[in-house]
């Protein structure tokens, strides 16, 4: 899964693609590079982010979904987004997956992706985005994200979201410290369990620039990268990344090894 973040503050890329031409260029490009997936985002949720209006939301995600959809019409387009009514416009722009931070906390959520037949990611975050980094405290980190995540998974079923639609996400950097984030990833087949696939999203995060002591987010390839490999050898289905070419190359080799082989 590739990243348009088409937002002015988002923590690695904010601003670069807030303009629907450059963003439908930079997610066709993804496409390009061996994304299956491009995610189209319009609200920051860094560390710290405040709320963005609806309307504003909507005008920065559904021109550049439509957009990537005639650009790309093989291509699956998600929608990063925590509301259900910029989900219900964004899917009616093209998108196929809702990947919803929130594990689809607005309630009428579910029932938009349910009656869309959409798929979803249901992430773990805990709190908001304006609190999640506020001293994150848990008893067993990889148990609790679990128990959240099994819990959002029935609760998806029960609303009527298709099985093979679904997808859990531990929410690496949502609420969580580097030991946190550390042992969700060494804990990653313990997702395996929960009847949906598995998607990790670390690409450039702030654990990786503090395992690498590299400050500037956009230069983070190289811990990336190795979080990536780890995630797929620990049974993740889908990554989410900003550097995809060199993360597709990485996740093969990972990929035939998990395997046993080619």
């Amino acid at each position: 899964m590739g990243i348009v973040n088409v937002t002015p503050d988002s923590f690695s890329d904010g601003g670069l693609f807030v303009g629907v031409e450059d963003a439908v260029a930079h997610g066709a490009h993804l496409a390009d590079e061996g994304a299956d997936i491009v995610d189209v985002g319009g609200e920051s949720t860094r560390p710290g982010a405040d709320d963005v209006a609806v309307r504003e939301e909507l005008d920065r995600v559904v021109p550049v979904i439509e957009g990537l959809c005639r650009a790309r019409p093989d291509v699956v387009v998600s929608v990063d987004t925590r509301r259900a009514i910029v989900a219900e416009e964004a899917i009616d722009a093209g998108a196929r997956i809702v990947n919803d931070v929130s594990g689809g906390r607005d309630a009428s959520m579910l029932g938009a992706v349910a009656r869309t037949g959409a798929g979803m990611v249901l992430m773990h975050m805990l709190g908001d985005p304006r609190t999640m980094q506020d001293d994150p405290r848990y008893g067993d980190v990889v148990a609790e994200v679990h128990e959240y995540l099994r819990g959002r998974v029935e609760a998806a079923l029960f609303a009527g979201v298709v099985p093979e639609q679904l997808a859990v996400d531990p929410g690496i950097g949502f609420g969580k410290t580097l030991e946190h984030n550390v042992a969700l990833l060494h804990s990653l087949h313990r997702f395996g369990d929960l009847d949906a696939a598995v998607m990790v999203g670390a690409s450039r995060k702030g654990f990786l620039g503090a395992l690498t002591g590299v400050e500037d987010a956009a230069s983070r390839l190289e811990g990336s990268l190795a979080a990536a490999v780890v995630a797929a050898l620990g049974g993740a289905d889908v990554v989410r990344v900003h550097d995809v070419a060199p993360t597709v190359r990485a996740v093969a080799v990972a990929d035939a090894v998990r395997r046993g082989g080619m």
